[in-house]
Order: C-alpha cells, then sequence, then structure tokens
C-alpha cells in the first residue's frame, strides 16, 4: 500500500512534466487552445499520458491521443469534460473554466460542430 501511496505522489508531482510532451504532428496549428489543452489536459492526453494510454484500448490506432483526431465535436468535448466518461472524471468550472472549455473544445474540434 505504502508504494502505491508513493507512485501516486510521484504521478502528481510529474504531470506537469506530461503537460510539455509535444503534440502529434497532424494536431492543429498552435494558438490558445492548443497551449490550455497542454496545460489542462496535456498530463493525461498526451502521449505518455494515462488517458492516452486508455484509449489506446478502446479506440483503432491512431485514435488514442485526442489531438490527433478529426472526429470529434466541440459539443462532445465539452460534454466529456463536464460530466465524465469511462474513466474520465467530470472537471469543475474551477478546474477549467467555460471559456477555456471552449477554445479546448474548438481546438480539438477542428471546426467539427
Amino acid at each position: 500500500m505504502r508504494n502505491l501511496v508513493v507512485i501516486a505522489i510521484l504521478t502528481c508531482a510529474s504531470g506537469a512534466a506530461f503537460a510539455t510532451d509535444t503534440p502529434p504532428e497532424s494536431a492543429p496549428a498552435a494558438g490558445p487552445g492548443r497551449d490550455l489543452f497542454a496545460e489542462k489536459c496535456g498530463m493525461c492526453h498526451r502521449s505518455t499520458g494515462m488517458g492516452t494510454g486508455l484509449l489506446s484500448r478502446r479506440y483503432p490506432k491512431g485514435q488514442e491521443q485526442l489531438e490527433a483526431r478529426t472526429n470529434l465535436s466541440a459539443a462532445f468535448v465539452t460534454t466529456v469534460v463536464r460530466h465524465g466518461l469511462n474513466n474520465m472524471p467530470a472537471l469543475s468550472r474551477a478546474e477549467v473554466s467555460d471559456p477555456q472549455l471552449t477554445r479546448i473544445a474548438s481546438y480539438l474540434a477542428r471546426g467539427n460542430q
């Protein structure tokens, strides 16, 4: 049990390092949405994140990284972030404000409504 606590602490402490992980080449161009995604979501949803690892078990190769996908709508991203889905916990407005979420969702949606 003690080892699990140490692993959890180290994982949380190193989360900022995951946020600086580079996006896939197919990711949309840099901008405020991309920067917010890296800050708020990158620790789990960039290449080395737990969210990407879990999605790789559920989706075909190439769809595990959210930034590489082209089939996400802004409404879907917003709903999942606010309500959670499977292992993804719901995030409060204190964690990601509505304006921040709008920019992140638009970035991931790439014009898909």
